[in-house]
């Protein structure tokens, strides 16, 4: 996956105001480039900030706000009113923006120098109130935004501010993202189901269809010396089955499986997919369903959802994007099955085929068993367990019909309580907070998908900043979550979002 972070730009702006004399201004330019000096250093801030002249009007400001919906490598703004910056300049300004905002609160020292304070001191450092003002109109306009308070040099600011512009750079990608659809839904799914209009209006992303035999052409131009250079570089990364080994009786059937991921990936590539579907009852000519190529895609940074699932499809994308360069993982899940021994509660995720191989650092191993669903022949697929993790994530997004809801649970990933040695899948075990009778009641009252996006290293707080920016509905499952209490956010939410769209 190439670095979503590489060639993106966070925009860097302070307000002030003239009244305070040429002197002053100059002072806070050099202040405002400094304070951004230290969060483009910060190792924490995955993308570039990119300082911007001090603004002190209503029309340098609202040109500006143009200029950053205008360029696609602006992924968000960062404000900060450096001395007291009058919030009516921001009106139009604000209103014309549509990049995602970050207030930060802070001021250009860290400590008071409290024997030589004077007033000439406190008219340039008085972001204590100016921020408040731009505060009030934010608010005052329905402005969508993250807060950020403290000081430049704080590593739990910047790593705050971090978390921020990894979402940021996720809305970005699901602004431009393209889902191509390998045929249609499973039949007679209800929550694979959704509204392609909508998505693209509410999220940008563009999700179509093409047929499947459009992708068996692809598999069958496919030339063989460049399915036997693939197969040495599976030989090399997993522990191949001997029947899947070079003279191995199954052989066959892992060129065809390295057939697919070839066609795959070159017909994403040459479409400007970045995330994609298949589904078992809609195979066309093929005659495996794709399992191997569907999670090395899913590893090198492709979304992807089962049975035609583009809503998990754009979630899995934007959590590799939001989570590049964490460490950990991020795949497509299904809840399985449980374990419901008291006192030892767990749920066993997998899928037919598709877990993503980024969930483990062991070295997967490379099989071929029988698959009792789809009529076709047997696939090839990588199995593991996903190595344990104390802060997982799962979370699903579902069409409400009216809106688009996200759900999250907090989870412990866990080793399996004991072998699985019959089990022919990858597969992961968690543990959900605040505990498994809990969590699952929530979910089922939240309507959550089956199909969710496992992810590790990935803080909750890059999702609650996704969701501000998207104006999507986030229900947080974790320790603190009573199911009375979910009930009643439920239904806030509801009133909150009907009376929103009838301002």
């Amino acid at each position: 996956m190439n670095n979503p972070f590489e060639n993106r730009r966070i925009w860097f702006l302070t307000g002030s105001q003239g009244l305070y004399g040429p002197e002053t201004l100059r002072q806070v330019a050099e202040q405002s480039a400094n304070v951004a000096q230290m969060l483009d250093a910060a190792d924490s801030i995955p993308v570039a900030i990119e300082h911007k002249p001090v603004l002190t009007d209503r029309d340098s400001i609202r040109r500006l706000a143009l200029e950053a919906n205008a360029d696609d490598s602006c992924v968000g703004v960062i404000v900060w009113m450096h001395t007291f910056s009058p919030a009516k300049m921001w009106i139009v300004g604000l209103d014309a923006l549509d990049k995602p905002l970050l207030h930060f609160h802070t001021q250009a020292g860290q400590s008071l120098p409290w024997d030589s304070i004077d007033m000439d001191f406190m008219n340039l450092n008085q972001a204590a109130h100016g921020d408040r003002e731009f505060g009030y109109i934010a608010t005052r306009l329905g402005v969508n935004r993250t807060t950020v308070v403290g000081h430049a040099s704080d590593p739990a600011v910047t790593a705050r501010i971090g978390t921020w512009a990894r979402a940021a750079t996720g809305w970005a990608e699901m602004r431009s993202m393209r889902v191509c659809r390998f045929g249609d839904n499973m039949r007679n799914v209800a929550v694979t189901e959704g509204d392609k209009t909508e998505a693209e209006l509410r999220l940008g992303v563009s999700v179509n269809t093409w047929a499947v035999n459009d992708l068996v052409a692809a598999v069958d131009a496919v030339a063989e010396s460049d399915v036997d250079a693939l197969l040495a570089e599976y030989n090399e990364l997993y522990d191949v089955a001997p029947e899947l080994g070079d003279v191995g009786e199954r052989r066959e059937s892992l060129r065809y499986g390295a057939r697919q991921e070839i066609a795959i990936r070159r017909f994403l590539e040459e479409g400007g997919f970045t995330a994609f579907t298949t589904n078992f009852e809609d195979l066309g000519g093929l005659r495996q369903l794709p399992g191997l190529a569907v999670q090395r895609l899913m590893a090198d940074g492709y979304g992807f959802g089962a049975e035609g699932d583009w809503k998990t499809a754009v979630l899995v994308r934007t959590a590799k994007v939001m989570s590049y360069g964490l460490g950990g993982g991020a795949s497509l899940m299904e809840d399985y099955t449980y374990e419901m021994t008291p006192g030892r509660e767990k749920i066993l995720g997998a899928h037919m085929l598709e877990v993503c191989p980024s969930l483990t650092s062991a070295k997967p191993s490379l099989e071929i068993h029988p698959l009792s669903i789809g009529d076709r022949e047997d696939p090839v697929r990588l199995r593991f367990t996903a190595e344990p993790e104390e802060n997982g994530l799962v979370v699903a997004l579902m069409d409400m019909r009216t809106r688009f809801r996200m759900v999250a649970n907090r989870v412990r990933v866990v080793e399996p309580d004991a072998p699985l040695p019959n089990l022919p899948v990858a597969c992961a075990v968690w543990e959900p907070q605040p505990s498994f009778a809990v969590s699952a009641e929530c979910w089922l009252t939240a309507g959550g998908a089956h199909h969710t996006v496992m992810t590790t290293k990935l803080d909750l707080e890059a999702f609650e900043d996704l969701a501000e920016m998207a104006g999507v509905e986030l229900a947080v499952i974790d320790k603190d979550t009573t199911t009375r209490g979910f009930r009643r956010e439920l239904q806030l939410a509801q009133v909150v979002h009907h009376l929103s769209d009838g301002l």
